[in-house]
């Protein structure tokens, strides 16, 4: 009798256990980021890998490897691709032309915050991404929440002071406003931006207001702009092959951790972070956080129909329909409630 109720016991426990069990082989993931350690990605991803580790049934395990230790920055959706790492922090506007429907989500003034946004973002991209980055396997996108110009020389007030300003652009988008106004776009990854700011290599940045303290733009800028003024957009690529290469069970575990609600959770506390920034920025000492006016706002308003123009063009060679694809986008914004 005893022999039958350990027996039952290990049955009930068996038919407990999680879908992925130990009889699927190990995986172990190298999750590559290019921000540091301290990031709020960084705390964040590594609870979605704990809770992927547990739902797996201990069968997929993840390292993460901060600050660039894997590859740079510009390099990160190629790493995904070649296997350098297994799932990456991706910029897909660090590599301007190479993703022409993501790079909507880019285009000033779309998305009012980081939670909303970035729930709105995947929820409308993820229907394109298994196409428009087909040598990666799409976990989910997000955004940061908007960003602003910060400046080491002068306040930027109206589109026309960017004229003859060397300018870093957060990404792509940006690079072809501050191009198009009569700027110089200075090529500089996030790490390296600090460095470019103070050698006087670039006048000013486009970039969220809580990471300007986390890399040291503070200590190399002045002027801050008090203007939603744009989002990045971001993807966890993940390699093909490895993904390919799980049991039935572990995929469902890694789908399960690839959607729209986990995006949310992995952006959020990143999301936080960022708007907390803009109130730590009005306190510092020698530091100018400044308002413009409702018919200055209007001229950057503007300066947003060219770009979304150049974006239906590169859609369109592209074979997409940007019609229909930025009606989705708006749809999903208005459903999400993530406008300004």
């Amino acid at each position: 009798m005893k022999k039958f109720l350990m027996a039952a016991s290990c049955l009930a426990a068996l038919a407990a256990a999680p879908a992925a069990v130990a009889q699927d082989k190990q995986v172990n993931l190298k999750i590559s980021f290019w921000v540091p350690a301290q990031h709020p990605l960084v705390p964040a991803t590594k609870k979605w890998a704990e809770d992927i580790e547990k739902e797996s049934g201990g069968t997929i395990k993840a390292t993460l490897f901060p600050s660039e230790q894997l590859g740079k920055a510009f390099d990160h959706y190629d790493m995904a691709r070649d296997g350098i790492a297994d799932v990456t922090y991706v910029n897909p506007g660090y590599q301007p032309g190479r993703f022409a429907i993501v790079s909507l989500g880019q285009v000033p003034f779309i998305f009012g915050d980081g939670h909303k946004g970035t729930q709105a973002f995947d929820a409308w991209y993820r229907k394109y991404a298994a196409k428009e980055m087909k040598d990666t396997h799409y976990c989910f996108g997000f955004i940061h929440d908007p960003g602003a110009i910060h400046s080491r020389t002068k306040k930027v007030m109206v589109p026309g002071d960017i004229s003859g300003m060397k300018i870093r652009p957060a990404q792509s988008t940006i690079g072809q406003m501050v191009k198009s106004l009569g700027g110089t776009n200075v090529q500089a990854s996030a790490p390296e931006s600090r460095d470019a700011l103070e050698r006087g290599v670039a006048d000013a940045i486009t970039f969220p207001w809580g990471s300007v303290f986390l890399f040291g733009i503070d200590k190399v800028t002045k002027y801050h702009m008090d203007v939603p003024l744009y989002s990045t957009v971001f993807t966890y690529s993940m390699n093909k092959a490895v993904y390919d290469g799980m049991s039935a069970a572990q995929k469902k575990v890694i789908d399960n951790h690839c959607t729209t609600e986990w995006a949310e959770k992995v952006a959020g506390p990143w999301a936080d972070f960022e708007a907390a920034g803009r109130e730590k920025m009005r306190k510092a000492e020698g530091h100018e956080v400044y308002k413009i006016s409702a018919d200055q706002l209007a001229q950057w308003k503007k300066v947003v129909e060219p770009l979304e123009k150049d974006w239906a063009e590169a859609v369109k060679k592209a074979g997409g329909d940007p019609v229909a694809i930025k009606a989705d986008l708006d749809a999903t914004v208005k459903k999400y409630g993530a406008g300004l």
